[in-house]
């Protein structure tokens, strides 16, 4: 018994070390997305204070690589707490695929929705965008129906109302409004994206606000359980803020595969929570990130290595 325990403990001890060896992949969104920046922002304190040897892997959308994580091929990844429990137990567009060895590393960054037009446009509402020419489709990033869904659904009206300008993700949408083709965008606040679409566009961009109402914060929730409603104000890293604007938020996840072994998920859960202004100096959006809620009650269940991390502070079980 004593010979297989320490066979089996250099049989990890060689896991570990290979893992370390190797890059250590973070699928993120593409180029110009906020989560591009967030896991570039991540990689970054990984390789500088915890040894982890760490890459940004960008796809289009996390729909698409959930998988990867699910499976091992990627170490690590970042996404949405609702997309994450929606792949974990096999709903909406991922009925019949659970993807049940995903597991949660820590709740990172609030992602804060906005609805965008052009400055000076005549769409001051929600209800004015009914009739006008809407991004749609997003075939390759499926989370941002329901996100549209919800906005529009505070307004009294669906997306069957709009005239569809099909894109495949959110930053393809970006691009179809700063080339003219649609009325408005959706994006996260404080993104890549979001700065270069109101610099090329003339007279810039304004965030669409929703009002903070129980009636409203209902109609978001029946496509969106999660969601809920944050005020933002004006400042240099909310571009397109011009006033007071509540926007569509929830939290975002850092995931992971329970085939990543301990050590490395601990490791990486104590850079996030370690390193706040390394993080905020290569990203500003990592303002909001607070790491004493990194551990929540979810569905999905936690890493062992990140279960470490939080109770040797006190974090464990969430409250």
């Amino acid at each position: 018994m004593k010979t297989k325990c320490v066979l089996l403990a250099i049989c990890l001890c060689l896991a570990v070390g290979l893992l370390q060896a190797q890059n250590i992949g973070i699928a993120t969104g593409p180029a110009g997305s906020s989560y591009h920046s967030l896991g570039t922002a991540l990689a970054k304190v990984a390789n500088d204070k915890v040894g982890i040897k760490a890459v940004v892997q960008p796809f289009s959308s996390s729909n698409v690589f959930i998988p990867a994580i699910n499976s091992g091929d990627q170490q690590f990844g970042l996404g949405n707490i609702y997309e994450t429990t929606l792949a974990y137990e096999g709903k909406e567009y991922f009925t019949g695929r659970p993807n049940r060895e995903l597991r949660i590393v820590a709740i990172t960054v609030p992602q804060r929705n906005a609805i965008f037009v052009k400055k000076d446009s005549p769409i001051r509402t929600v209800a004015d965008l009914k009739g006008r020419r809407g991004t749609d489709g997003y075939s390759s990033q499926k989370i941002l129906i329901p996100i549209v869904d919800g906005y529009y659904a505070t307004a009294g009206f669906t997306r069957a109302d709009m005239k569809p300008v099909n894109v495949p993700t959110v930053v393809a949408g970006a691009d179809a409004f700063a080339a003219g083709k649609s009325d408005m965008f959706v994006f996260v606040l404080g993104a890549a994206k979001v700065t270069e679409v109101d610099a090329s566009v003339s007279g810039g961009i304004r965030a669409l606000s929703v009002d903070n109402t129980p009636q409203n914060l209902a109609a978001i929730r029946k496509h969106f359980p999660v969601a809920y409603l944050k005020l933002e104000n004006p400042g240099p890293d909310n571009i397109g803020v011009v006033q007071p604007t509540y926007c569509f938020t929830y939290d975002g996840v850092l995931m992971t595969s329970s085939k990543t072994p301990d050590d490395v998920v601990y490791r990486m859960t104590k850079a996030l929570y370690e390193n706040k202004s390394e993080l905020v100096a290569t990203y500003p959006l990592y303002k909001e990130f607070e790491p004493k809620d990194m551990a929540k009650q979810t569905l999905v269940p936690y890493h062992p290595g990140a279960i470490k991390f939080y109770q040797e502070k006190g974090m464990w079980p969430p409250k």
